[in-house]
């Protein structure tokens, strides 16, 4: 008896944590089921209560509505390219712009370095909301307003990725480092050659996250783009709503359509993400 007690509490201990995860992990999934659910039945269906998630028919039109707009101006392409193409030079430059302050924050000694890194992490305590404006104005008289340089610029760069960086750069051993010097090599060979390397991991998990939330961003692009061509897909989503009859189902395609490449990304560096990501970088 005293075994089978055993047995059942061994078994039970597993099953718990079995059985919360996996509570979770449908209310995670649920609205995702929901918006591709949606995305393929006829507009009038999508708020029928109780939900089918069975669709009486599929309406794939939805798909083509998507991309072609309200309009049928087939801006969705051109947006597309745009919150690629800023999302992604966001995303480097916050990489490479932060590994760089990284190093110098932890492989050189200089006056006043503890108080630089204290002041970048004091930043992390204001909301964007509050220098928003500011921000803006300064982009207003740098005349870089409706355009690439004004959706880049600006956010290029967060105290949470140089923190994280540095943390990361922090594992790295002196000796390496001195060992390249001593060799010849100079500052820009060591951070390419040793330290960009070693802090691979961080900095793909940190590309991950700088683009995801560059990918996701409304408010900035809302307050400093006028003009359609500068315009970012988040903007054309709410431009659905802008309609006086709209249409939800293919409001939930575009929103399909515009998570692909944030999947696409993640599984490509999952690995990374998840294996020795954050969790490596954090030492130290």
């Amino acid at each position: 008896m005293y075994i089978r007690g055993e047995k059942f509490k061994k078994h039970l201990r597993l099953i718990i944590p079995l059985v919360v995860l996996t509570v979770f992990a449908l209310a995670i999934l649920v609205p995702i089921l929901f918006m591709l659910i949606s995305s393929v039945k006829h507009p009038l269906d999508v708020f029928e209560f109780p939900f089918r998630w069975i669709p009486r028919r599929l309406h794939f039109y939805n798909y083509i509505q998507a991309i072609a707009g309200n309009d049928g101006n087939y801006y969705f392409i051109r947006l597309t390219f745009n919150s690629l193409f800023v999302a992604g030079s966001i995303m480097c430059l916050n990489v490479l712009v932060a590994s760089a302050a990284g190093y110098g924050l932890t492989k050189f000694r200089f006056r006043g370095r503890q108080v630089i890194f204290v002041l970048i992490l004091a930043t992390m305590m204001i909301p964007f909301e509050t220098i928003m404006i500011p921000l803006l104005m300064l982009t207003i008289r740098l005349r870089i307003q409706d355009s690439y340089m004004g959706l880049i610029f600006p956010v290029m760069l967060t105290a949470f990725a140089v923190f994280l960086m540095r943390q990361s750069i922090l594992t790295v051993p002196d000796d390496y480092i001195d060992s390249a010097r001593i060799d010849g090599a100079g500052e820009l060979r060591i951070f390419f050659s040793i330290i960009f390397p070693t802090v691979k991991p961080t900095a793909v998990t940190l590309a991950i996250l700088v683009f995801r939330e560059s990918w996701d961003n409304l408010i900035w692009p809302l307050i400093v783009v006028q003009s359609q061509k500068y315009k970012t897909l988040p903007l054309y989503i709410i431009s659905f709503l802008d309609e006086k009859y709209t249409n939800e189902a293919a409001l939930m395609a575009v929103a399909v359509l515009a998570t692909i490449p944030i999947f696409m990304l993640f599984f490509a560096f999952s690995r990374y993400f998840i294996g020795e990501g954050i969790l490596t970088g954090a030492k130290g």
